[in-house]
């Protein structure tokens, strides 16, 4: 009798245990202004989270993240961007420098997070959530490069990512965003 509940409990816990998948609504950052801020704040809206640098060969890319991001602010999109000194130094400044750089150069004005590691023993636990299947239930992808870019829905669900090299414009981010 005890064995055969032992059993029905275990099979229980198991059987919930994919229900308990964390969200994007489950994680906390800071901006880039050093303001706490609860990504729960995100709910209802589609996000792309990207992983920035300010002297990388992509780098370019904040012209087409600002630039999707206003196209589609107004239909429930944003646009968070994490930078990170993980791939050969390309993001070395301050929160104060790469916010500056990012709007003189870029006009950025979707929002920006305080710079985190995207990889390796000091991985910042968002980014552990968005690359481990074991932790956000639906796939595997480690971050490669600068300007990786990880789809999220509307229910703060991880949906896909889209390569470093991948345009913010690219069929598949866009397609994601109006359908």
């Amino acid at each position: 009798m005890k064995k055969s509940m032992l059993i029905s409990l275990l099979m229980l816990t198991f059987a919930f245990a994919g229900y308990a998948q964390k969200t994007l609504y489950d994680f906390t950052a800071t901006t880039i202004d050093g303001k706490p801020i609860n990504l729960s704040e995100f709910r209802g809206k589609k996000v792309l989270i990207v992983n920035t640098a300010s002297k990388c060969g992509l780098t370019p890319q904040y012209k087409e993240l600002e630039a999707l991001y206003q196209k589609y602010k107004a239909q429930n999109f944003v646009i968070l961007g994490f930078p990170a000194n993980d791939f050969m130094d390309q993001e070395p400044g301050t929160d104060e420098e790469i916010k500056e750089f990012c709007e003189q150069n870029y006009g950025v004005t979707f929002p920006m997070m305080s710079k985190i590691s995207v990889k390796g023993a000091t991985q910042n636990p968002l980014y552990a959530w968005l690359t481990q299947k074991s932790q956000n239930g639906v796939l595997d992808a480690e971050v490669s490069w600068n300007f990786q870019k990880f789809m999220i829905d509307e229910n703060g669900q991880v949906v896909d990512f889209a390569s470093p090299r991948e345009s913010p414009f690219s069929k598949k981010i866009v397609q994601w965003i109006e359908n």
